[in-house]
């Protein structure tokens, strides 16, 4: 910042702007509110922001209000017009105009976007980072097969980060995958509800369901039932339900495509809905899941 012809006061204005903002602002996200005592909207305004920032200040966020009668110097550097102004700023840099943002809703969304982009160093940032190697270990040791061992890793997570929606996830489908759905559902229904729309959430919801709708069983009636009309999709149906939950998904998902490509309407798309369904609880990003969603493309649109 420029500080030829500036008064000792103006040049002390900026000093402590810099120990205030722009140092900080080397590895956290600095919200600069300019405001003054006579402006309303400010007024109305700053309940909001502090809010906000006290819900990100894990995420490495930071509130700082610039009085622009008392700041006139910072003011001018940064060109304000009118009040109230606020700004993100970065490693010294302005990333982002938040004036228009006036409602918690649309300042949370504006800031989840840029956090998502820059390299803040908040606590959230350092336990996730933490925890991820963690997550992965308690993803591979369910997908082995072992439950219990994957209940007491991601237990262990959860007392870390309460709040995580993959650690919530993954211990839910741990204890659904140990047959204990009761308490899998009952530590959903625990999740905070911003938390609820989460993918992972999803996920975890998913497994429940689908526990709950087709647990393991003897299959054999199904399969005499199909060998006796390849057109009982009911059975066909039911089977699929039993394959997955025993952790054959090749055979559950043959019999869904099966049923699809015979009459893809049957029982309003219940076919397709429960191959969606096996999808979302393997995960949308598994290999398995890729192959399985151009087998229905194939079928639907040909």
């Amino acid at each position: 910042m420029a500080t030829l012809g500036m008064t000792a006061a103006d040049r002390e204005a900026l000093e402590t702007f810099k120990q205030d903002v722009v140092d900080p602002s080397m590895t956290a996200l600095i919200l600069v509110d300019f405001w003054a005592e006579w402006c309303g909207p400010c007024k109305q305004l700053t309940p909001v922001l502090e809010k906000v920032a006290a819900d990100y200040a894990a995420k490495g966020v930071k509130l700082v209000k610039i009085n622009v009668d008392e700041k006139k110097a910072i003011a001018a550097q940064f060109r304000v017009q009118s009040i109230p102004t606020v700004y993100a700023i970065f490693q010294g840099q302005i990333v982002a105009d938040l004036t228009p943002a006036r409602t918690e809703s649309q300042l949370t969304r504006a800031l989840d976007q840029i956090l998502a982009q820059i390299p803040v160093q908040g606590e959230a940032q350092e336990l996730e980072a933490e925890i991820e190697p963690l997550v992965a270990m308690g993803e591979e040791v369910l997908a082995s097969g072992d439950a219990e061992r994957a209940i007491s890793i991601f237990q262990q997570i959860y007392d870390m980060a309460p709040e995580d929606p993959a650690v919530i996830a993954g211990l839910a489908r741990a204890l659904t995958a140990a047959g204990r759905v009761d308490d899998a559902r009952a530590l959903l229904e625990s999740t905070p509800e911003k938390l609820k729309s989460d993918a992972a959430i999803a996920r975890a919801r998913a497994a429940i369901e689908l526990a709950g709708a087709a647990p393991a069983e003897n299959t054999a009636e199904y399969q005499q039932r199909i060998a006796t009309n390849p057109d009982d999709y009911e059975a066909r149906y039911e089977l699929a339900g039993a394959l997955m939950a025993s952790g054959d998904r090749d055979a559950a998902a043959d019999q869904l495509f099966e049923i699809i490509s015979r009459d893809r309407e049957w029982n309003e798309g219940a076919a397709r809905k429960r191959l969606l369904q096996f999808l979302e609880v393997v995960g949308l990003e598994d290999p398995w899941a890729s192959v399985q969603r151009r087998r229905l493309s194939a079928i639907l649109f040909t």
